[in-house]
């Protein structure tokens, strides 16, 4: 879709354009419900995925921070956990409905930037059949929720530059104080925000009074989880880093920008953006838009972040582009505006639809299962937990009792962690001993074991820290499907004691992940 009518004195972007009616609007509702309905239908078909199992760690002892992330999502998991149990559908229910509020709210973007109907749907479609909205709505995790807030910033910053009212200021910062506490990337797109403030005449909001109390709001919120880091010695920042440095060392930041068309957007709605984009620097009432995504883009590419950092850059993009593209076509002729749109949304569809094959557990059995799990190394790690807590209970119960009466749980990350204390308790297994994460600020045994479980561990640093080591077992599962649990650490070992005490194995030995 070629974006712009040539020779105008005034960008499309500035252009009036004829209202839209609630009816147009109405549209978009069940456009999300859609979306909404098929995750909610294919949610419950696997398992557990390992950060899901962390969250409801997490979940059960509710703090204003954890080393991994922010309080946010753990809270929301608690309520979920409060009110499904362990349930796939019921705790996966609240990114879905983070997926199906940004869909609504890009066609509400399009509509305030002055869309009719077609740019509106367009916006919806191409967000809610986009790469990582689609993955991100399969598993519980942070990454829809940063998703929702950035999406809201966005559409609050349009209503504050059509309407001019700074009582949108209050608005903005309560999404972004909701975004601190959900994912501290954030930071990077706040700072595209004050450049666009500070580079476009929106400048002239820095004496409202309102932008400095949406400031207050958005400090407020975040206060706690900063008072949290501080007696925590900014464990986050330092557990950041190390992650940071790791997914540089094995390439993870690699294809930044490739991807990002490939993933954060389906490939379709690319001109949109490059169309949203121009459009935005075009507009004396939009630029600051522009920046908002330009400067958290140039940075994370900079500081070789991955490229789904920026998936919440483009709902914005592609609402403008949508809307840009729509009135564009309505100075065509009949046989190229159909003749464009037909070509347009059958190729959205494909690629959605690729998606959803590949990244959303729509089978149970079959090639369109293996099809998914061929593609998407997050689904195979649904699989096998039942089984591994199921092996563990085994083992333990095999111990004799003088080794069964003071036995722990010594595990290598955060997923089994997790498994054990979440699917233990049928078995009435003790809780997990880990040294990951927010784990090794509360699983320290006070009654020290004198026999323990290992697993996720290699046999040669076990035989270094333990004493005793032996054999015990296997991990894997009954399906065969290869995962990290399967393929990377199978081995479970029975041993004695830390050789140098409990204290000091704890002291020098964690773990971030």
């Amino acid at each position: 879709m070629l974006p712009f009518a040539a020779d105008r004195s005034i960008p499309l972007a500035d252009r009036p354009f004829a209202s839209t009616t609630r009816r147009s609007t109405a549209l978009l509702i069940p456009i999300a419900a859609f979306f909404a309905l098929i995750h909610i239908l294919t949610n419950g078909r696997y398992g557990f995925d390992r950060d899901e199992l962390q969250f409801l760690s997490d979940a059960r002892h509710l703090a204003w921070g954890f080393v991994a992330y922010p309080p946010f999502t753990p809270f929301i998991e608690r309520i979920g956990f409060s009110l499904f149990g362990l349930s796939l559908v019921g705790l996966r229910l609240f990114p879905v409905l983070a997926l199906a509020i940004a869909v609504l709210v890009s066609g509400l973007m399009a509509r305030d930037l002055g869309g009719s109907r077609l740019a509106q749907v367009t916006a919806a479609l191409a967000v809610g059949l986009s790469g990582v909205p689609i993955i991100m709505s399969t598993v519980f995790q942070y990454t829809a929720f940063a998703y929702l807030w950035w999406t809201l910033v966005c559409w609050f910053t349009i209503r504050l530059l059509k309407s001019e009212n700074p009582r949108w200021w209050i608005a903005i910062g309560t999404a972004i104080g909701l975004g601190l506490l959900t994912k501290y990337s954030i930071v990077f797109y706040i700072a595209g925000l004050l450049a666009g403030l500070i580079l476009t005449n929106a400048r002239r909001y820095l004496s409202s009074k309102w932008l400095w109390g949406g400031v207050a709001i958005a400090l407020l919120l975040f206060l706690p989880n900063v008072v949290w880091l501080i007696r925590h010695d900014f464990v986050s920042y330092h557990m950041l880093q190390r992650i940071h440095a790791r997914d540089v060392g094995e390439g993870r930041a690699n294809g930044y920008w490739t991807l990002q068309f490939l993933f954060d957007v389906n490939s379709f709605a690319v001109p949109l953006c490059i169309a949203g984009l121009i459009a935005f620097f075009r507009s004396s009432r939009y630029r600051m838009l522009a920046w908002m995504y330009a400067v958290p883009v140039a940075l994370f590419w900079i500081n070789k972040g991955r490229f789904y950092y920026v998936a919440e850059a483009y709902p914005a993009l592609i609402a403008m582009g949508a809307v840009v593209a729509a009135r564009w076509l309505t100075e065509r002729s009949s046989y190229v505006r159909y003749g464009v749109e037909a070509a347009f949304f059958a190729g959205l569809v494909f690629c959605g639809g690729y998606f959803f094959a590949g990244w959303v557990p729509l089978a149970s059995s079959g090639p369109l299962r293996d099809f998914a799990l061929s593609k998407s190394s997050d689904l195979r790690e649904e699989f096998g937990w039942d089984e591994l807590v199921k092996t563990v209970a085994g083992i333990r119960d095999s111990l004799p009792a003088d080794q069964s009466s003071n036995v722990g749980i010594l595990v290598g990350n955060y997923g089994e962690a997790g498994a054990i204390e979440n699917l233990g308790h049928a078995y009435h297994l003790p809780p997990p001993i880990s040294l990951t994460n927010t784990f090794y600020l509360r699983t320290y045994p006070e009654q020290q074991p004198t026999t323990v479980i290992v697993l996720g561990w290699p046999q040669k640093w076990l035989d270094a820290e333990f004493t005793s080591c032996r054999l015990a077992g296997h991990n894997g599962n009954s399906l065969g499907i290869h995962n990290e649990e399967s393929d990377d650490s199978p081995d479970i070992f029975v041993c004695g004691p830390p050789r140098k005490g409990w204290p000091e194995f704890w002291r020098t030995n964690q773990r971030f992940s």
